[in-house]
């Protein structure tokens, strides 16, 4: 039909016509070739984990058409893939009904969250920890809402009894609870917050856009377990699929376990909502153009890896959890590291032993580069010195923060791979 309609009207085919530069392709495959080996488990450095083949594939498939999610019309097939998908994240975390969407990432996903949070309790503060991402601060300042951090104890989680002196006041409308926080995947504990949320009439939010999935994970601690068994909780929560998920960047999702929420998001576009009186995602998002191939690649993943516990996705969490406490043990049980706490989640900290913040802030920078030297990427953090736990109290605090290693054993593969990992920061701290 389309070739017909070509021929009668004479109309160039531009996409049969047009023809991708073979050198144009050449440089930039060349020049993707200078980025670090995120592939590989040797990179064990930021939280970057390779998009399964499945969604790669799936996502490539969709661009052959480059549907639109804003509107049915923009995207009819992957618009109710997205709904599939994300009916199946909620049915994760345990919420019975929700209204909830992609987004470009957890950022997105976060705004969303405050924004609604901020016409549930218009004027009231948000709240959320010192480890909590850092733009929970820049979203609520560009949305002109209140914001304060509360304390944090030495295992990176937040202070119940700071989080209750700013509640007293009664100016606070919702707590973001972190379950995983970037920096080193501490969970904070949602069931003391549930219950102060309760008893000072605020809401909850949780941020787990790292952490989401590892609610159906088998080895958490016995901790971890009883906070992720309470997500359902809460009022909302942002997971991102680009994480652990293993989508391609970028793929957020926002999650409100009340759909009446839906109702601050209306507003009218009689040129774009006309093709159906089903709900089209633009409704209750509010990014405008959105990619639906981000809705096919995660649906197709989800397809092939059920987001069950016990299954075979919940299994790989289970490898790279494994793979975190074996680097942890071999860590702790070495006399050239310290180790601050045993990890939740798969986010291990380390640095050389030493005497001075200084001093172990030098060595770590030192053996971050000689471990890249020998293709073993890991990252640096700035461990706050007033979160040192007792066991680290002897060394000097001749600085604010104390430099340390930090790995993300985001790849299941990871668990074959520690031992060696290790093995070359053991054989570099020889000289």
């Amino acid at each position: 039909m389309e070739k017909d309609i070509r021929k009668l009207f004479d109309l160039p085919n531009y996409v049969d016509r047009d023809k991708a530069d073979a050198n144009i392709l050449k440089e930039v495959y060349n020049r993707m070739g200078n980025n670090y080996p995120y592939h590989h488990p040797l990179y064990a450095g930021q939280m970057i984990k390779p998009p399964h083949p499945v969604a790669r594939k799936a996502y490539e498939l969709a661009l052959q058409v480059n549907p639109n999610n804003h509107a049915l019309d923009g995207g009819i097939e992957s618009s109710a893939m997205e709904k599939e998908a994300v009916a199946e994240l909620a049915e994760m975390v345990g919420f019975k009904q929700h209204l909830g969407h992609l987004t470009g990432g957890g950022t997105m996903a976060n705004l969303e969250a405050l924004w609604v949070a901020s016409k549930v309790h218009p004027g009231k503060k948000i709240v959320g920890s010192e480890q909590a991402h850092y733009t929970h601060s820049r979203i609520t300042e560009v949305l002109k809402i209140p914001y304060s951090s509360i304390e944090v104890d030495s295992l990176g989680r937040m202070n119940m009894e700071n989080l209750e002196m700013h509640l007293i006041a009664g100016d606070v409308g919702t707590i973001v609870a972190t379950l995983g926080t970037t920096s080193a995947g501490a969970i904070d504990p949602l069931e003391d917050i549930l219950r102060l949320a309760k008893k000072y009439n605020t809401r909850v939010h949780i941020d787990s856009a790292y952490g989401g999935y590892y609610r159906i994970a088998g080895r958490l601690t016995p901790y971890a377990k009883k906070q992720y068994g309470l997500v359902q909780e809460a009022d909302s929560i942002v997971i991102d699929p680009h994480k652990h998920g293993m989508q391609p960047y970028g793929c957020g999702c926002i999650l409100f376990k009340n759909p009446e929420v839906g109702k601050y998001y209306s507003h009218d576009s009689p040129y774009t909502y006309f093709t159906s009186g089903d709900l089209h995602l633009g409704e209750i998002s509010l990014e405008c153009s959105r990619p639906g191939a981000a809705a096919v690649a995660l649906w197709a993943t989800q397809k092939q890896f059920p987001l069950i516990a016990k299954g075979e996705f919940a299994q790989r969490l289970d490898d790279s959890l494994q793979a975190a406490n074996e680097l942890y043990m071999m860590l702790k049980m070495s006399d050239k590291f310290i180790t601050f706490f045993q990890p939740e989640l798969d986010i291990v900290l380390w640095a050389p032993r030493g005497e001075r913040a200084s001093a172990i802030s030098d060595a770590s920078a030192m053996l971050f580069d000689a471990c890249t030297d020998q293709d073993v990427h890991l990252a640096l953090y700035k461990y706050p010195i007033s979160m040192l736990p007792e066991h680290l109290q002897s060394i000097e605090k001749d600085q604010d923060y104390l430099v340390c290693l930090r790995s993300c054993l985001m790849k299941p593969e990871h668990k074959y791979w520690v031992k060696f990992i290790f093995s070359v920061m053991d054989e570099l701290l020889e000289f």
